[in-house]
């Protein structure tokens, strides 16, 4: 007799998840698998052979009694929380929740009984954290909806296909709108002034309810609500998971044998001969997947649907299992199908018993959309590291343009401010009427450098305005000799000795119609950079011509010219040429004059030799477009 319990208890038992206790006809405890062991804190030794009622408060054991003799007087199975709730006392005195359901059977005449229990005080835990994690997925069997609690009555702004299935409604009828459209007109529901509290405060709430489907069917909503808050703890949403448990199927199945457990399983589960590797068993699922039948199973190793690993590599992977040091293994191989394809799984095998036989139990799952899921996060995480790259270069290239524009700023002020303060205290010391000549030189540096000042601070506040978009022109007509006579003319007092500035007189006929002021801050930066950067005794050129469209003007120079691997970045802001980083200047000149003349739909290029000298070429609409 006890060895067809051992038969049980090796296969059943020990591949149930949940709690399994077998009792004869008297509540002694005949046999225990792991989980039960686990559940209640005994140790097999200390359980077998003992009255079931030493798992129960004391204050049950005359009603358990009593109803444990009605169920055997029926002998069918029945659960026994469909009357009243069950209660377990664990050895350490803790008392739990339980869900026990009993199934009678018969061996050689002796009645036993089987109880399946399940620990469910954490089910609400449990159930809160998968749903949670889940999201409100489409794929969800039960209802979900998502309001928006940051709108006038909590509108719903999210459903999924099961809730629209369990209701009726249309999704016009659902969207926008609170979910009391369930409610009808039956609003006296203690659950409910639970529920609208809770909303109110909120908080989560688990409510059974009454609910109308819209054809004014009645059905029993367990409804969990739970407020979703942002990381500033404002409430933001809730998410309300609606069970339809009018005909809710008993989500654990009887297992009366170990045919129905394979049978009844989502994933694959194999039994197959641990000698000579012949499948003993292979559940439904198993059978659909691979597509096999058992028959044909039953003359097929576990190697024929395995084309990576033969049976050396097989043997020396189930060796640890034969030498008792695991319980079970993991294993991610390649099934391959009776059409011969193929899909990675995840294998949990565990070596047991039937009777005397040694037999492997191989839980196989199909882990192609982990797979799946695993190459693609792979390739976004490696997305997210190329732009965090770029990211990161432009923060650097960022803080050194920011750390050389201060320099340059600190350069660019003292300097004439240096001069300003040194001709200042100078005048003071020229108080005679013969002095006047050394006055008027220190009043000019004074007059000279605070036009230097002005025209660095003009630069940075055009580049603000370009920045914030701020930036707007003046048209009208004007003649180009005007404004080229007055540049000229102000660039004279910065030549060296022996510099002249050459350009065309009979430019008398040639007009704009364009921003007057703009143009002539164009000539100034360029002339300006053409003085700068030649030698004394040299000759800067200005060349203008005009046709029916554009103005072109050439400013060249025969200085020290700009090196071939700093052009790309001669417009950039505050960008400066290795040749000139000793040299008085911001880098903030070219580009103000690029800037102006991508907005008037003007150009400007350049023609650079270092040592040789530089052609500035700007292309100006005649007329600009208002």
């Amino acid at each position: 007799m006890f060895r067809q319990i051992d038969q049980i208890s090796s296969i059943l038992l020990e591949a149930i998840t949940e709690a399994v206790i077998i009792v004869d006809n008297h509540q002694k405890i005949m046999e225990v698998n792991n989980s039960a062991v686990d559940m209640f804190g005994h140790s097999k030794d200390d359980i077998i052979g003992r009255d079931f009622n030493i798992l129960l408060p004391s204050n049950y054991h005359k009603d358990h009694t009593d109803f444990f003799n009605e169920f055997l007087k029926d002998s069918t199975r029945k659960r026994m929380s469909e009357s009243k709730d069950i209660y377990g006392l664990k050895k350490d005195g803790d008392i739990i929740e339980l869900d026990i359901e009993l199934i009678p059977f018969s061996i050689y005449s002796r009645t036993y009984v089987m109880a399946l229990i399940k620990d469910i005080s954490s089910q609400i835990e449990i159930e809160r954290n998968l749903m949670i994690k889940s999201r409100a997925l489409e794929s969800a069997t039960n209802g979900i909806v998502i309001t928006d609690a940051l709108k006038l009555d909590n509108p719903i702004i999210y459903f999924n296909a099961a809730f629209q299935n369990i209701t009726g409604y249309s999704s016009e009828e659902i969207l926008n709108h609170n979910c009391r459209f369930l409610y009808d007109n039956d609003l006296d529901q203690e659950p409910l002034n639970k529920l609208k509290e809770a909303i109110k405060e909120g908080e989560s709430c688990r409510a059974l309810l009454r609910n109308y489907k819209k054809d004014g069917t009645l059905f029993w909503n367990n409804l969990f609500v739970m407020p979703i808050k942002d990381n500033e703890g404002l409430l933001t949403n809730f998410i309300g998971i609606h069970q339809d448990i009018t005909d809710r199927i008993n989500e654990e199945q009887t297992l009366q044998h170990f045919a129905t457990i394979f049978d009844e399983s989502l994933n694959e589960i194999h039994v197959f001969d641990a000698k000579t590797l012949k499948f003993i068993n292979v559940n439904y699922g198993g059978q659909k997947n691979i597509g096999y039948t058992m028959d044909e199973l039953s003359n097929m190793t576990p190697l024929d649907i395995l084309p990576y690993l033969d049976e050396a590599g097989f043997n020396e992977i189930v060796n640890v299992l034969f030498e008792r040091n695991v319980e079970k293994i993991e294993i991610e191989s390649v099934h391959r199908r009776k059409d011969g394809s193929t899909y990675p799984v995840e294998t949990h095998l565990q070596l047991s018993k039937i009777g005397d036989r040694e037999v492997f139990v191989a839980i196989i799952l199909d882990i192609t959309e982990r797979k799946n899921y695993t190459k693609k996060l792979e390739n976004k995480v490696d997305e997210r590291t190329k732009q965090l790259k770029v990211a990161l270069r432009k923060e650097i290239e960022l803080n050194e343009l920011k750390t050389k524009f201060l320099s340059l700023l600190s350069h660019e002020f003292k300097t004439p401010l240096s001069a300003i303060l040194t001709s200042a205290l100078l005048l003071s010391r020229y108080q005679l009427t013969e002095q006047q000549e050394n006055r008027n030189k220190h009043i000019r540096t004074i007059i000279d450098k605070a036009k230097l000042l002005n025209n660095i601070l003009t630069g940075f506040l055009s580049i603000e305005r370009f920045e914030a978009g701020n930036i707007s022109y003046q048209f009208s007509n004007f003649k180009i000799s005007g404004i080229v006579n007055n540049v000229i003319y102000n660039a004279k007092m910065l030549l060296k000795d022996g510099q002249q500035i050459k350009y065309r007189e009979n430019i008398d006929d040639l007009s704009l119609y364009q921003d007057e002021k703009i143009v002539e801050l164009i000539l100034t930066n360029l002339i300006h950079n053409a003085i700068k950067y030649s030698p004394e005794n040299s000759s800067i050129y200005v060349d203008i011509e005009q046709n029916e469209e554009q103005t072109i003007i050439k400013i060249t120079d025969t200085g020290i010219g700009i090196p071939e691997k700093d052009q790309r970045n001669i417009f950039d802001l505050y960008f400066r040429a290795e040749n000139v980083i000793n040299t008085e200047g911001t880098g903030i000149g070219l580009n103000i004059v690029k800037n102006h003349l991508d907005s008037l739909n003007g150009s400007i290029s350049f023609e650079s030799k270092e040592h040789l000298g530089t052609t500035f070429t700007v292309s100006i609409p005649n007329t600009a477009k208002s």
